[in-house]
């Protein structure tokens, strides 16, 4: 079996259709398709079945895609320890990561490594944690740092999980605002503030409305960014209040007032790598250094 069509093979486990893993591979759709064709005849199974105008795997294809990444993933290490004989880590890591964690470990992360590997490349991708999942197990991520909270991931066997850290959500008001400086916040007390919230179906939007809902109100949203820092300078001036994870909320950077939940509502802050194979060198490296910048972290904030 060539391992390119079993790549392929995986790509539309993961992606669900041949023009999706057509764009993603660079080739067109009919190209994919002939090359999965050819994967059939290698291992003499009905691998694709069509259903209407799609293609879909059949049991043994699924079969077949599971066991390909663990395999794939098997020949990547090895190729990289040959590699890697008396070298140092090196070559590329996608590190997959979400807003609010960019600035505060991946970031970080990436400017410790390059001071210690020179030869390892890092390639940051902004991505929300339901799409960083999908991301790691399609194979354009190589590590991703995720959420295992809420019930929106499926996080299953195929992934290994390092957790990292805890992140409270919290409700940020403006400087001046009457509630600023009470205690845990009841969200039913703001149902008629106006609310600046992420971008529909983002993560944190999902959260909010939730929670909001849960307090049996429907926020009277004025904004809707995909930019934490936009949402924190509207919120600075006045126009609204939202509800931001921690991280998000640099200390000192905006003059606004952050107030816990009455009914605390936290986040796992997890890494998350493809499980089967042990991760190549330059994956340990990288996540070895967001691990020991969380607990760096963690131990400032007791110090705090």
């Amino acid at each position: 079996m060539n391992p390119w069509r079993l790549r392929l093979l995986t790509q539309l486990e993961a992606l669900g259709t041949v023009r999706a893993v057509a764009a993603a591979a660079h080739l067109s759709p009919s190209s994919v398709s002939q090359q999965l064709a050819v994967l059939e005849k290698e291992t003499s199974t009905q691998l694709l079945e069509r259903t209407g105008r799609r293609i879909r795997l059949t049991s043994a294809g699924l079969i077949l895609a599971q066991r390909a990444r663990v395999i794939l993933d098997h020949m990547d290490a090895v190729e990289a320890e040959l590699r890697g004989f008396g070298e140092e880590p090196s070559g590329l890591v996608r590190l997959g990561a979400f807003q609010s964690v960019m600035h505060t470990m991946a970031v970080p992360a990436m400017t410790r490594l390059a001071r210690t590997y020179p030869h390892l490349d890092v390639q940051l991708l902004e991505l929300e944690p339901h799409d960083s999942v999908h991301a790691l197990r399609a194979g354009d991520a190589d590590l991703v740092i995720t959420t295992t909270d809420f019930g929106e991931q499926q996080l299953g066997p195929d992934l290994d999980l390092v957790p990292l850290a805890t992140d409270p959500i919290l409700l940020v008001l403006p400087p001046d605002h009457p509630a600023a400086e009470r205690g845990p916040a009841d969200l039913a007390a703001f149902a008629d503030e106006p609310w600046a919230l992420d971008i529909p179906q983002s993560y944190m939007a999902n959260l909010a409305l939730r929670l909001c809902r849960q307090a049996q109100f429907e926020p009277r949203a004025v904004s809707r960014f995909s930019n934490y820092m936009l949402a924190l300078e509207l919120v600075e001036a006045g126009h609204a209040v939202t509800l931001l994870p921690g991280l998000a909320v640099e200390a000192g950077r905006y003059h606004v007032a952050t107030r816990e939940l009455a009914v605390p509502v936290t986040r796992t802050i997890t890494a998350a790598t493809r499980g089967g194979a042990p991760a190549r060198a330059a994956v340990r490296v990288v996540l070895d250094a967001l691990g020991a910048g969380a607990g760096a972290r963690t131990c400032a904030e007791g110090d705090a």
